[in-house]
């Protein structure tokens, strides 16, 4: 253990949660130059600080595996709804939607315009640098989205793409991936992309098989199809020979509720002979534009912006529809463009996928909504109080391993997720006991309760429950590598 020189501080006295879902252990941790220096009985050790954590859990910083931050890291770097739940990176670029490379009024293509507005940026290359130039209170990963190479490459999106556009957003992603992509996203689910084929999918996302990343989806159907979708995503990531992860799983609409038991079997006798793994939020309800055609077979749903119809924003569509005398279809019409929360799903599918071993969590927040899905604020906090401490669906360990170790190995990131020795110094401070969401469909931006202290490459972005202001965020360019020839 290096004790020799004095640590820039030591978290004194408490309980070690270290990622990999081992049992927790007393212990300090000892922090220089933003990495773990060592971890066990400091007492006595020379250091700039000493914090007393007695009573608390240090675990790895959070990663926030399905993010919507392009925009938000650049807009409002403080990132007080994702430090303030004890998130120290995010990976962005999910559902095929990635904020470059764009080029002006490219971005306000649905659903590109979930991302919000502001600049565009040409290359990756150019948002990376955004990034490294002004950095956030959190680390950032990111994807080249599909959707958007095609909104770029493409006059017609409502069709396949053409040879020469396939050759062209082939040249977007490998640029993207040796500027430092973690790699692609895809969104067959929504317009832009939705006439997109199978081939063409795996035409454009060669280079991943040369140069290594993840092929992550928001797959063309959760809902009466998904075994389809399934399959097809299972198929793309075989023929690139990637690690593929399924995002934000879930069953849409009454009829599909319970399904999951058959999903889950799918992909688990897929996950023994490629790699397969998904995310999922804590939450019974999802968010995303607004498609009039999606409100017949939810419970509700509820506006969280609209151009036309901004003071709609929090409230029901249902009631709109009755104060204008029309259907609920006539009314989301009358309200695009615009996003909603929608309540379509069933909490014990929700249960059985944040269970299934190789789920990792992701809040898939939009902090562009005027009225956000709580998930943007709540999420982390939400699976450490309420389905872990309250239901029990899994030992405290389990959990922070799901937001933390098993995150970092299936994307690729080197030493983070884990609290050990060289590894940087991301890392959050809560009370195991009081940790617990706050935020409502109602009132969706409240912080949550507990969270004592969260630490960024070594320099504290929440301190005492508060929001300290620093912003040491990095760029991440790691990504899973290509297999061995």
């Amino acid at each position: 253990m290096d004790t020799q020189q004095p640590y820039d501080l030591i978290l004194h006295g408490g309980d070690v949660v270290d990622g990999t879902g081992a049992p927790r252990l007393r212990a300090d941790v000892g922090i220089r130059d933003g990495r773990i220096a060592a971890i066990g009985d400091l007492a006595g050790a020379p250091a700039a600080r000493m914090l007393d954590i007695a009573g608390l859990v240090v675990a790895p910083g959070f990663i926030d595996s399905h993010a919507h931050d392009d925009r938000a890291v650049l807009d409002m770097p403080d990132m007080l709804p994702k430090v303030s739940q004890g998130v120290t990176t995010v990976v962005n670029g999910n559902c095929g939607i990635s904020l470059a490379p764009l080029r002006g009024d490219e971005a306000l293509v649905p659903p590109l315009n979930l991302l919000g507005r502001g600049d565009s940026y040409g290359s990756f290359a150019h948002y990376r640098r955004a990034i490294d130039a002004s950095p956030p209170a959190v680390n950032v990963a990111a994807m080249v989205g599909h959707s958007t190479l095609r909104v770029m490459r493409m006059g017609d999106v409502t069709r396949a793409a053409t040879t020469a556009e396939i050759s062209a957003m082939r040249a977007d992603v490998e640029q993207a991936l040796n500027d430092g992509a973690l790699g692609v996203s895809t969104g067959t689910f929504y317009p832009p992309a939705a006439a997109a084929p199978e081939g063409e999918i795996i035409a454009v996302c060669e280079p991943l098989t040369r140069l290594g990343g993840i092929y992550a989806t928001h797959m063309r159907d959760e809902g009466d199809r998904v075994m389809e979708a399934i399959d097809e995503s299972l198929r793309i990531g075989a023929a690139l020979n990637v690690p593929i992860v399924i995002s934000h799983h879930k069953l849409v609409g009454k009829q599909n509720h319970g399904r999951s038991t058959q999903t889950l079997a799918r992909i688990g006798e897929a996950a023994r002979a490629q790699s397969v793994c998904m995310d999922c939020y804590p939450y019974d309800a999802s968010s995303t534009i607004l498609r009039p055609e999606r409100v017949a077979i939810c419970d509700r749903t509820m506006i969280t912006w609209s151009e036309p119809h901004p003071e709609a924003a929090g409230r029901y569509l249902e009631d709109l529809a009755r104060e204008w005398q029309c259907s609920p279809r006539e009314a989301a019409e009358a309200l695009l463009p615009a996003g909603a929360v929608y309540f379509i799903m069933d909490d014990g599918d929700v249960r059985r996928i944040l269970q299934y071993p190789d789920t990792m969590i992701g809040s898939d927040g939009l902090a562009s909504e005027g009225r956000p899905h709580p998930r943007l604020w709540g999420t982390f906090p939400r699976v450490l109080g309420h389905y872990g401490r309250k239901l029990g669906l899994f030992p405290l360990e389990n959990a922070v391993y799901r937001m933390t170790g098993l995150t970092a190995m299936r994307m690729g990131l080197r030493e983070r997720g884990r609290i050990a020795q060289g590894f940087h110094a991301d890392l959050a401070v809560f009370d195991p006991d009081t940790i617990i969401d706050n935020a409502t469909f109602d009132a969706p931006t409240e912080t949550c309760t507990g969270m004592r202290h969260v630490f960024v490459n070594g320099v504290a972005t929440w301190q005492d429950g508060a929001a300290t202001g620093a912003r040491p965020g990095r760029f991440i360019a790691d990504r899973p590598q290509p297999p061995k020839r």
